[in-house]
């Protein structure tokens, strides 16, 4: 572990988060003002403070952790990474939902201002040094979710998504908040790092330790998607409004990956024993269940749900080896499942207008004779979710089975294989509809030309770093070690 400065009240490390909040406010308070035929204005300052968190990031890059506000807040290589990684995220995805949004009269200040908080509650999360920031963070993500996906009033199935997104996650807060008590009990401190610290010295009570780190582990799988506390994520995905979608299963995932390792890596390193057996279970729970239960399905948002459950499963895989190897390869999965998912879910927003949702199979018939370029790209979409080479997908699964592997879990590495053949199934019959049937809908494609030139950009560079992973993976790896 780098040793780490601690500066009692440095405001620069917290930058990127100081410069997203006032601009999140500067939105709120300026959209009050512009006419509803003008609410670009309000979309544009959104992208200007979006980009201008993701430019202060790198502004404040920081080579060497460094510890603030009361040993609270934390800043290093790994957060800022995860940071820059979560604007851009969320740029794309306004920037992909904004006709989608338009069409359904819910391109307005609110969705970009809940937007900018829920990315405000996940860049607290992923600087988190102690756990009440860590649930500060999580209780603001959580509760800008609940909201967008509630938005869409005239949706009576957002409106029930919304409720039950609610009421699992305020379960999940209770099993968090219940697990930090027991930790809490056992160390007496609430300290990240000093938490390790009474644990290797003995002084903490093994007991109490366990049966909260039991409640986090539930917590954390929550956030995850991960089975058994996978049952809001099939409904929430189908229930919300695509560009929702697109967002609760894109940018989240960075601040659920940054709230499992500053837990698992940065406190409770020292029982690594004991959460590894139960990241096993979640895992092969994820891997079977997910994608047995997507093959099954007609409906795009469900079946990428269970994909998603399917794929945190094998992302787990690489925390099971606990050393940096392992953590690196999950952290490129994590990156790689967000990079793919943008152009899944970008693709279905391309397919759907006013009035209309893609969301059945059936409209993905004859993709091909309609637009061969996006049929092309949801091919490599396909390809990279399934693991096909060369996509980037093959070599992040590939990743996090060697890891598996390494640690002598070669029974593991044989089930994720099995499940990543079950998998396939499922994303080449897209790429079959695609290709291989007559079009049900002949209506053109319309997309202005920024959507389609930053989906093209999205999609091949599931390719390119397909065919070059060694840049992304080095940086997954250089975050890390010079984070733990």
């Amino acid at each position: 572990m780098p040793a780490v400065p601690t500066l009692a009240f440095d405001y620069l490390p917290a930058l990127p988060e100081i410069v997203l909040l006032i601009s999140a406010c500067a939105v709120l308070l300026i959209d009050l003002f512009v006419p509803e035929p003008r609410r670009h204005v309000s979309y544009w300052l959104t992208q200007l403070s979006l980009a201008a968190t993701a430019l202060a990031t790198l502004y404040v890059f920081h080579k060497m952790p460094v510890r603030t506000f009361g040993n609270m807040f934390v800043a290093d290589a790994f957060g800022d990474l995860l940071n820059f990684l979560s604007c851009v995220t969320v740029m794309l995805m306004l920037a992909y939902s904004r006709d989608y949004l338009a069409a359904r009269g819910l391109f307005r200040g609110e969705t970009f201002v809940l937007a900018m908080f829920a990315l405000l509650g996940m860049m607290v999360m992923i600087a988190a040094n102690h756990f009440l920031t860590l649930y500060l963070g999580l209780e603001l993500m959580s509760l800008s979710l609940y909201a967008m996906v509630a938005l869409y009033r005239e949706s009576g199935a957002a409106i029930e998504a919304a409720m039950k997104y609610f009421v699992l996650g305020a379960l999940a807060s209770g099993l968090l908040l219940y697990g930090i008590s027991m930790i809490y009990g056992a160390t007496g401190t609430l300290d990240i790092q000093r938490v390790t610290t009474v644990i290797f010295s003995g002084n903490a009570n093994h007991t109490i330790l366990i049966f909260g780190l039991v409640f986090v582990v539930s917590a954390i799988a929550f956030k995850l998607g991960a089975v058994p506390y996978h049952m809001w994520v099939p409904d929430v995905y189908q229930g919300a409004p695509t560009a929702i979608t697109l967002f609760i299963g894109t940018a989240p995932e960075f601040a659920a990956f940054a709230f499992m390792t500053r837990i698992l890596v940065g406190s409770l390193v020292a029982v690594a024993f004991d959460w590894q057996g139960m990241l096993i279970v979640l895992s092969l729970l994820s891997m079977i269940v997910g994608n047995v239960i997507a093959v099954s399905q007609s409906n795009v948002k469900r079946m990428l749900a269970y994909s998603a459950i399917a794929n945190m499963g094998f992302m787990l895989m690489g925390f099971l080896a606990a050393n940096i190897n392992g953590y690196s390869a999950a952290m490129f999965y994590i990156v790689t499942y967000v990079m793919s998912s943008l152009v899944g879910f970008g693709t279905v927003l391309l397919l759907s207008r006013a009035g209309f949702e893609a969301e059945n199979l059936d409209d993905f018939k004859g993709l091909n004779q309609r637009s061969p370029w996006f049929a092309f790209l949801m091919l490599l979409t396909m390809f990279s979710l399934a693991g096909v080479p060369p996509t980037i997908g093959f070599y992040a699964k590939f990743s996090v089975i060697e890891a598996a592997v390494d640690v002598g879990l070669v029974w593991l590495a044989v089930v994720a294989v099995l499940a990543s053949l079950i998998g396939a199934f499922y994303y080449l019959r897209i790429v079959k509809l695609m290709y291989f049937d007559d079009p049900v809908d002949n209506a053109p494609l319309e997309a202005r030309v920024d959507m389609r030139v930053l989906l093209s950009l999205n999609g091949m560079s599931l390719l390119f770093f397909g065919i070059f992973p060694q840049q992304l993976m080095g940086m997954c790896v250089l975050a890390l070690t010079r984070s733990y």
